[in-house]
């Protein structure tokens, strides 16, 4: 199978309410954290393919040409090669639909998940959803000890509009949102999603909250609530309910730590409101990247002008999570 090139196709993801939940300091202490998020028409696509010599070449925002694995720069491509035992004659390039970094929209674990999907094609072998999000995690959190939730890597592996509640012996319950065509289609057209303009790195962000946990935790205890309401209402069809929710659930994450907002946001968020919108909140951790609204569609043109700086993003739901794409000689 080395001699093959294969491509996989990696949806991002927008987070609705509960985002912040999945970091083990909180959900390791409590019942469990829980998060609403939709998968979009946003992708991540990684080619691997057999190099000529032995070398290792890995091209993202830059390239690396190495001797071995230990070598390269690129942590996640580094720990994935070394977790699937690959040690060379390899070539692993990314393209993207929207800024690979500090958008807020999931991009590091929806990399990494289509890259371990990619990978373990490459080696003849099938990774089903749960084995890809779960070494994406183990990868990021464990191996990397990077600071962040774990809702990206489920997001990535499986897509659609899902429930992720997580529990303190690491579980992960995956429950897809049940709902007829009709009223995914009235939630959609309600959506705008808008791009700052600004990319933030996550790091500080999470850091700083996993600090916070306990002096916030019942900030986090409400956005849990908040979204198993939200995800009865759509399960139910009330589509129109999520836009309260976003608003109660943006003014409970904004108190979890600094940075997570900033004057420019609250600026832009207050005008939405006062055109009309139903709530909304900043995607990801914090500080830039994409806004997402509820307002009814004819609102749409209006908020956006009355921002005035950001750049709307048409955008669709997808259903499916990471999946190869094509296999070639």
């Amino acid at each position: 199978m080395k001699t093959r090139m294969f491509i996989s196709k990696t949806p991002l993801r927008i987070t609705f309410v509960g985002g912040g939940t999945d970091i083990k300091d909180y959900y390791s202490k409590h019942e469990k954290g829980a998060v609403l998020s939709a998968s979009i028409n946003k992708f991540i696509y990684i080619v691997v393919n057999k190099k000529f010599d032995d070398k290792i070449r890995v091209s993202y925002s830059k390239t690396e040409i190495v001797d071995s694995v230990n070598e390269i720069e690129h942590p996640s491509v580094r720990e994935a090669l070394r977790l699937l035992q690959i040690d060379g004659g390899i070539e692993i390039v990314s393209i993207s639909d929207i800024p690979s970094g500090g958008t807020g929209l999931g991009s590091s674990s929806t990399f990494l998940v289509g890259l371990l999907n990619a990978l373990h094609a490459w080696k003849g072998e099938f990774a089903s959803p749960e084995q890809l999000a779960q070494e994406a995690v183990k990868i990021e959190r464990e191996i990397l000890r990077e600071p962040g939730g774990k809702q990206d890597q489920y997001m990535a592996a499986y897509g659609g509009i899902n429930l992720l509640e997580f529990y303190p012996d690491e579980s992960v319950v995956v429950k897809p949102v049940i709902s007829s065509e009709i009223v995914r289609e009235k939630l959609q057209e309600n959506l705008l999603l808008l791009y700052t303009g600004l990319q933030r790195g996550s790091t500080e962000i999470h850091s700083s909250q996993a600090r916070n946990v306990e002096r916030k935790s019942a900030n986090y205890d409400k956005m849990v609530q908040i979204t198993e309401e939200a995800f009865s209402s759509l399960s139910m069809g009330d589509y129109d309910s999520l836009g309260a929710y976003l608003h109660r659930n943006w003014k409970l994450k904004k108190e979890l730590t600094e940075g997570i907002s900033s004057d420019f946001i609250d600026q832009a968020y207050e005008k939405a409101m006062r055109c009309g919108a139903a709530g909304g909140k900043l995607i990801g951790a914090g500080g830039g990247g994409f806004m997402l609204f509820y307002a009814k569609p004819e609102l749409h043109e209006t908020i956006v002008k009355e921002i005035g700086n950001m750049k709307p993003e048409q955008f669709r739901f997808e259903f499916q999570g990471s999946r190869i794409i094509h296999v070639g000689d």
